[in-house]
């Protein structure tokens, strides 16, 4: 049974109606519960649960503490393309729009190779634009091929696969991907995805199995939050992470809370995720979850990054270019979004430092 077997059941529930009945009560039975199910998650994302937000805040401190201690793996992004055969329309890298275009050079890719494993980080995660046909499994290979002579780990986000491609990568050395539903809502999916082989919502859905069948180390899924409503996309998101460590129970399973930034298009948030909701989803996710990884990438600034440390945060971006080779240009042009933390690795280190906590640079070796 795949996650779009299991989400089905969901269909004709309704998730508002649940919500308004949530009572303090529930709230507080849920967060004292050693074990959770998914209806004490969903009462987590309760507006109720805002007014114990620090005690779910101290009990997901505690089970974090637990269980990962007080490192955080940092890591970075390489974007080697931005063509794209989707038409997804809050994203500056959608087909429609009219952005400088560009697939990097195997020259190229060594090159912010240098600077990236010279500031430190040991951790990538590789990014493509959603074209097989500019960036075909060949290319890839021969991407990883130079990654692995700089890092120790690589994750990659792109397109979605079938189960021999990526047992190709994997046989490659990849470790992990990171790929993200964008919306768990069907509906909204077919409107915000109108054209390419995106368009296929339960293809992508189930990208993660496919990838965890071909022995991934790690998956990472997440909702992009802001195109609905926050309860729902937070609970599949959450409900579709323990899918998968049930399923896979020898992978590392991690979950990204990414919120909408300013990108190309005239595309606006259908809700706004205030940052209490941010730290209420993270919060909830742990309790529900207790061992995952959680990541929050340089899309947040760095005040409120320092500020979620402590709630559970396992890995962070630093001196991310969301840019195609953005890390040896002089002059930019188009990122798929805007960063907002553009604080240095040195500073990130010192960040994570000053909250009793120590930045990891490779997997089991802390600086």
């Amino acid at each position: 049974m795949t996650f779009y077997d299991i989400k089905q059941k969901y269909n004709t529930f309704n998730f508002e109606k649940y919500i308004a009945n949530v009572s303090d009560e529930m709230v507080k039975n849920s967060i004292q519960k050693e074990s959770l199910d998914e209806m004490d998650f969903l009462n987590l994302l309760s507006p109720k649960t805002l007014n114990y937000i620090e005690d779910i805040a101290q009990k997901a401190h505690e089970i974090s503490l637990k269980h990962f201690g007080k490192s955080i793996l940092l890591y970075a992004p390489l974007y080697v393309s931005n063509f794209c055969i989707n038409n997804c329309v809050y994203c500056s890298f959608s087909t429609s729009n009219n952005i400088k275009r560009e697939v990097l050079s195997f020259g190229e890719i060594e090159e912010n190779c240098k600077i990236i494993s010279g500031y430190g980080i040991r951790h990538i995660l590789l990014v493509t634009g959603e074209s097989n046909v500019k960036t075909p499994l060949d290319y890839l290979k021969k991407c990883i091929e130079i990654l692995k002579k700089y890092f120790d780990g690589v994750d990659m986000e792109l397109y979605p696969l079938d189960e021999n491609g990526y047992k190709t990568l994997a046989n490659a050395g990849v470790d992990g991907l990171t790929i993200y539903q964008e919306t768990y809502n069907e509906n909204l999916y077919k409107i915000l995805h109108t054209k390419g082989a995106k368009a296929d919502y339960k293809y992508r859905l189930e990208t993660c199995e496919r990838a965890g069948a071909a022995n991934f180390r790690n998956l990472n899924v997440g909702a992009l939050l802001g195109l609905n409503d926050f309860v729902s996309e937070i609970f599949f998101a959450g409900a579709h992470a323990k899918h998968l460590q049930k399923k896979f129970p020898s992978a590392e399973i991690g979950m990204s809370f990414p919120r909408l930034r300013p990108a190309m298009g005239t595309y606006h948030p259908k809700t706004i995720i205030t940052n209490k909701n941010l730290i209420q989803a993270i919060c909830a996710v742990r309790l529900f979850i207790n061992r995952i990884n959680v990541t929050v990438s340089t899309r947040e600034s760095n005040n409120l990054r320092n500020n979620l440390i402590p709630l559970g945060i396992t890995k962070m971006s630093a001196a991310s270019s969301t840019e195609v080779g953005g890390y040896t240009k002089k002059e930019h042009f188009d990122g798929q979004f805007e960063v907002n933390d553009i604080a240095t690795v040195e500073e990130v280190k010192e960040m994570i430092y000053q909250k009793g906590y120590q930045p990891v640079m490779k997997d089991w070796t802390i600086l």
